[in-house]
């Protein structure tokens, strides 16, 4: 097939997991759908301010909101997110055009030689500190250990890495897939992959979307060759739920829904109130998708 020379303009945020992700989305263009583009590096809120815990920044979409306005606006094509960080509702004009593979969904903890103690749950030492500045992570870490404290942690992922390194922290919480992507080097760290259906995660974690106009048909086109609808089956699921529970990164809930290989689907869905209540955790499966979230939900609300 010949090589479409009319460039999509993809918006990125300039950090290098953004980019890792944005060039991912190139070079499937190019091989899948035989199509050139560029990276366009927009900054957004989220980026902008980072002195201040998710929780205190008014508004959702801390980093998707600039690059809606961009596709709005005409500037870009096609927008790249991480998927967890997308609100569950798009702009009037704007829709999902496909996700991506989902790579390795965990939170991992990140340990100094300090903070390591091999006896103990989660190998954390006794009133360890905690960087996160997720409410979703430190209610789950307390209900985990609730001898450990929590400090905010902003900035990219090898800003983060540096503070642990600088003793802020005794450990940090990152996600896994955003490691695996960037391939850093954390041997002078211990790492504690955390299981899914214990620390359960951001719902749609470790997955791109790929945000469009409604209007441009043929990217649209272009898009349903590297979307995997596997993949959506099950974040469909999780950010129902989201929407439901009127979440987003402000929200202490994680949910991860996953497909095995009898084609059964399993849900974990844990969610506190407020950091210092007690956590509310459910587990469902069922043989189809149909239902599932408004089950996860009944229960979430019963509890």
């Amino acid at each position: 097939m010949e090589l479409d020379k009319k460039k999509i303009i993809i918006g990125s945020r300039g950090s290098d997991l953004a980019l890792w992700q944005a060039n991912f989305v190139k070079n499937q263009l190019k091989e899948i759908c035989q199509t050139e583009a560029e990276i366009e590096i927009i900054h957004t809120k989220g980026d902008k301010i980072l002195d201040v815990s998710f929780d205190k920044i008014e508004g959702k979409g801390f980093f998707t909101k600039e690059l809606e306005d961009a596709l709005l606006n005409q500037t870009i094509d096609l927008a790249i997110h991480s998927m967890k960080d997308l609100p569950t509702t798009s702009p009037a004009g704007l829709c999902l055009g496909g996700v991506s593979y989902r790579e390795d969904p965990r939170d991992c903890l990140l340990i100094s030689q300090m903070g390591w103690d091999d006896t103990k749950p989660l190998k954390l030492k006794p009133n360890a500190v905690v960087g996160t500045s997720s409410v979703r992570r430190k209610a789950q870490m307390m209900d985990l250990r609730n001898d450990i404290s929590t400090s905010d942690l902003r900035g990219n992922v090898p800003t983060r890495i540096r503070k642990l390194r600088e003793g802020n922290y005794d450990a940090i919480i990152l996600a896994k897939a955003g490691l695996l992507r960037l391939n850093l080097d954390l041997s002078d760290l211990h790492i504690v992959d955390l299981h899914p259906a214990e620390f359960v995660p951001a719902p749609a974690q470790g997955v791109l979307a790929y945000q469009c106009r409604e209007s441009d048909i043929d990217l649209r086109k272009k898009l349903v060759l590297i979307h995997q609808k596997e993949v959506a089956d099950c974040t469909n699921v999780e950010r129902a739920i989201l929407k439901a529970m009127d979440g987003g990164c402000q929200v202490p809930l994680g949910i991860y829904c996953y497909k095995d290989v009898n084609g059964n689907f399993h849900i974990h869905a844990a969610w506190s109130p407020g950091i210092d209540q007690a956590l509310i955790r459910v587990r469902q499966s069922q043989s189809t998708t149909f239902g599932l979230a408004e089950l996860v939900l009944s229960e979430l609300k019963k509890s």
